[in-house]
């Protein structure tokens, strides 16, 4: 193999930003774009990110790229002699990783790398028309093919077979036998992986272009079973109507349907999906929501981690505990009572093996225990102002990515069955959950307090306990359906509570 420059059969397309990058690296560094950004300028994607290699420490070239551009430096690796710099670029912000050799040169470095297709470099230098392609990834993205760079690409760094799921979901590749089979032998071996390097490539994953697929194909190799054992038993568990599927592939549905969903009402407005029946109901209820959803929606987690992906990860366990709680009655219906209390025990252990932050896993198991709230909610004869009032106090901020997720998880559950008159009205009580939070939220769910605890005890003779905590309970469900609207109507309120409360 030499490294030879040779100009690729499709034009380069580098982005401003590369050339901002590269116009401020020192020419004595020697540097050479690689990887992901080379890839990406050969595909004529937009770039998220810049990795450099040099061969000796990338950490000052990093600092003065940081320096020049107005960004901030960090040392990633000094053993390694890894630094990145974060520069502001138009409305966001784009990572350059610049990093020593692996090995003894630049054709040691690409080899060493994961996937031929990310193992092709171009010198900072010059015109950058031409590629150094020792391992053919070129020819590799034109055969549409993800290939490992050597036999030991995968059993060097298990965690490679979760990158190679989402490259070959984003990119469209099919994944090479050899590299395949490689995959699946070392999947059980995440395991000797850190659990933080586990989260953010498996979460990366998740947040695929086709998140569905990028799971089944996971669970396909065994890589799932390594990382969540607990949804193992999913494909065996079988459902009854309105259910079409077994749990896994409804599972699966419901990842696919929130992604759509999210697509939908998000900040992009991607509207494709729109022009299906059961989205494009949703798309017209919530339409005059579109700037609230899309804030809420934009939430960053610690580490970046959008919040996306956190509610992607609360679909794929939101039914994790049917397992142990399917039943089936002497008529052969199949119920799961109470499996949304499991599914909240498992989402809590998943996000704390992931390493989550404390708030992500609370919201996450909020998600996964109350995900069947919307559903109950649409079921009763009436959606009352108590009921609405009490699914919020219950369920914060977390209630708007419930009752998100619970549009997708209708639709997962009846499929091509999709009667409209009776979708309408269920997306109406979603929407009207969601208009009491962005638009009435000092009314239907956060009144003001007529009374505070020391008003009730002083003016009621009462000592201080939980029986008051109680009464201010009872006496805002009472304020937010409209029974009470004064201090005077809260203490004509209180006291008929009390007498009941003697009476009984």
């Amino acid at each position: 193999m030499a490294l030879e420059l040779q100009r690729p059969n499709r034009p380069l397309i580098w982005s401003p930003v590369v050339d901002a990058v590269c116009a401020v690296v020192p020419r004595e560094a020697g540097a050479y774009l690689v990887g992901g950004v080379v890839r990406d300028a050969y595909l004529h994607r937009p770039i998220h990110d810049i990795d450099l290699a040099t061969p000796g420490s990338g950490a000052p070239v990093a600092r003065q790229i940081a320096n020049a551009l107005g960004g901030d430096y960090y040392s990633l690796d000094a053993e390694r002699g890894v630094g990145r710099a974060i520069i502001p670029w138009e409305d966001g912000k784009i990572i350059v990783d610049v990093a020593q050799f692996r090995g003894a040169d630049l054709l040691e470095d690409l080899r060493l790398r994961d996937f031929t297709v990310n193992a092709m470099a171009v010198p900072v230098e010059g015109e950058r028309a031409q590629i150094i392609d020792p391992l053919g990834g070129a020819a590799d993205l034109e055969r549409k093919l993800l290939r490992r760079c050597g036999p030991e690409s995968i059993a060097s760094d298990p965690v490679r077979g979760l990158r190679a799921i989402r490259a070959s979901v984003d990119f469209g590749l099919r994944i090479e036998p050899d590299t395949l089979t490689d995959i699946r032998a070392h999947a059980s071996r995440l395991a000797d992986v850190s659990p933080e390097r586990v989260r953010d490539e498996f979460l990366n994953m998740l947040g695929s272009a086709k998140p569905g697929a990028a799971l089944a194909a996971a669970a396909y190799v065994g890589l799932l079973s390594s990382i969540i054992p607990e949804l193992d038993p999913l494909p065996e568990i079988t459902q009854t109507a309105p259910h079409l599927y077994d749990v896994w592939h409804h599972t699966l549905q419901t990842v696919d349907r929130l992604d759509s969903l999210l697509r939908i009402v998000g900040a992009q407005r991607d509207m494709r999906d729109a022009s299906n029946v059961g989205f494009g109901t949703v798309a017209i209820a919530l339409s005059h929501l579109r700037l609230q959803l899309s804030e809420h929606l934009s939430k960053v987690w610690p580490n970046d981690r959008p919040h996306r992906t956190l509610l992607l990860l609360a679909a794929l366990l939101h039914d994790s505990g049917k397992a142990e709680t399917r039943t089936v009655d002497e008529r052969g219906h199949v119920h799961f009572y109470g499996h949304e209390r499991v599914s909240r025990t498992i989402a809590t252990a998943v996000g704390e093996r992931l390493r989550l932050s404390r708030d992500e896993i609370a919201r996450l198991a909020k998600i996964a225990g109350h995900h069947m709230r919307p559903h109950w909610l649409a079921s009763a004869e009436q959606l009352t102002a108590r009921a609405i009032y009490r699914f919020w106090r219950d369920t914060g901020p977390a209630g708007v990515d419930i009752c998100l997720l619970a549009i997708a998880d209708y639709l997962a559950t009846v499929g091509p069955t999709l009667e409209q008159d009776v979708w309408a009205a269920y997306v109406e009580t979603v929407q009207t959950l969601l208009n009491s939070y962005f638009l009435d939220y000092e009314r239907a769910v956060a009144p003001p307090p007529l009374l505070n605890g020391r008003d009730v005890m002083r003016a009621f003779h009462l000592k201080g306990g939980p029986e008051i905590g109680a009464i201010l309970e009872a006496l805002r469900e009472a304020q937010v359906s409209g029974e009470v609207h004064t201090r005077d109507d809260a203490l004509d309120w209180v006291r008929r509570y009390l007498d009941n409360a003697v009476r009984n």
